[in-house]
């Protein structure tokens, strides 16, 4: 869409492919204030009509404009990467997307962070992809809304003012990719998503929120720490990884499928803490012979599977997930068979993220 000329400054590239980067105006006095880089994909915070199925869809500029209060709180600038519902992301999108933040952040040392506005359906999964992604230890938030931008006691607005601000934060380094929804700060690998429609749909379950964008100011309850990130350095696309649940009666025929597709890797939301059911089971077992990496996570949301070794005896084994869940499994064993497919290698990853 073409710039807003009320909002745009100046326009520069990133780099070849990338998107045009919009300035935000901004008087003289706000100069000393921190700069905040907006990436927009779309979403309900961007969507119009959501309720009636006849969605519209607003421009990261119009977004900005309707929060006048940001340039009270950092100097703005932002690109319209996508303008989609998130059950439309993509892999090949996350390695744009996460190739184009790190760019952006090489090339201006003077941001303080980068906000992502992003669909809640599939927000979690790419937030993790970019916490495991983004090695720059400025903030990465990723926010979104629950209701749309013309609904009634809309949370759009107010997320994005506070996610800009966590962004801002000095005390945001180092700790990789956020979300922020509902005034709370999640850390990437917690969060999920828990409820179809409350402002609230957010939690972090176990470990808990890492801290909160109150009105006076952004309080983190714990110091920042990140394990090493995977490198994108000669990945062209991700592996083939999918997710197969497991329940009363299930056979092997979705994991004999998959595998003849070309799955690389396979995901088990299983029964409780690991259970498959038997013929299930031998579908895993036969997988596993043909060297797809198997990862058993639990289908309850909470808790964990041991991650186990990947080898029993010399022979390939499943890994358990640990306590991440199925999606977010999905996503890291996407990245561990970007450097290995030996289960044992595979489960020593999984052990480092718990």
């Amino acid at each position: 869409m073409p710039p807003d000329a009320s909002l745009v400054s100046h326009a520069m590239r990133l780099g070849a492919g990338a998107a045009l980067l919009l300035g935000v105006a901004a008087s003289a006095g706000a100069q000393t204030l921190p700069r905040v880089h907006v990436v927009a994909t779309g979403g309900t915070i961007a969507s119009t009509n959501y309720y009636v199925g006849e969605g519209g869809k607003r421009g990261i500029a119009e977004l900005i404009r309707e929060v006048p209060a940001l340039d009270t709180v950092a100097r703005m600038s932002a690109e319209q990467f996508a303008n989609v519902g998130s059950s439309a992301i993509t892999p090949a999108m996350w390695l744009s997307l996460a190739r184009g933040i790190v760019d952006t952040l090489r090339a201006h040392p003077d941001l303080a962070g980068i906000v992502v506005t992003h669909g809640t359906d599939t927000m979690e999964e790419t937030a993790w992809f970019l916490d495991r992604t983004v090695a720059d230890p400025r903030p990465v938030v990723v926010t979104g809304a629950m209701r749309p931008a013309d609904g009634v006691g809309i949370d759009g607005p107010a997320n994005l003012m506070h996610a800009v601000r966590v962004a801002a934060s000095p005390a945001a380094r180092g700790r990789g990719t956020m979300i922020l929804m509902n005034d709370e700060i999640m850390g990437a690998r917690d969060a999920t998503k828990a409820n179809t429609v409350r402002p609230d749909a957010f939690v972090t379950r176990a470990r808990g929120n890492l801290g909160a964008a109150d009105p006076e100011r952004v309080v983190f309850y714990r110091p920042a720490t990140r394990p090493p990130v995977f490198s994108l350095d000669g990945v062209r696309e991700l592996p083939r990884v999918d997710v197969v649940l497991s329940y009363v009666g299930a056979d092997g025929a979705a994991v004999d499928a998959l595998v003849a597709a070309g799955a690389k890797g396979l995901v088990i939301a299983a029964t409780g803490r690991g259970s498959i059911p038997p013929l299930q089971r031998e579908a895993v077992r036969r997988a596993v012979d043909r060297g797809v990496v198997v990862v058993v996570g639990s289908r309850t949301g909470a808790g964990g599977v041991p991650v186990g070794e990947g080898s029993r005896s010399g022979t390939p084994t499943p890994v358990g997930s640990g306590d991440l869940d199925v999606q977010k499994a999905r996503v890291l064993l996407m990245l561990a068979l970007t450097r290995t497919s030996d289960p044992r290698e595979v489960a020593r990853i999984f052990a480092a993220h718990q």
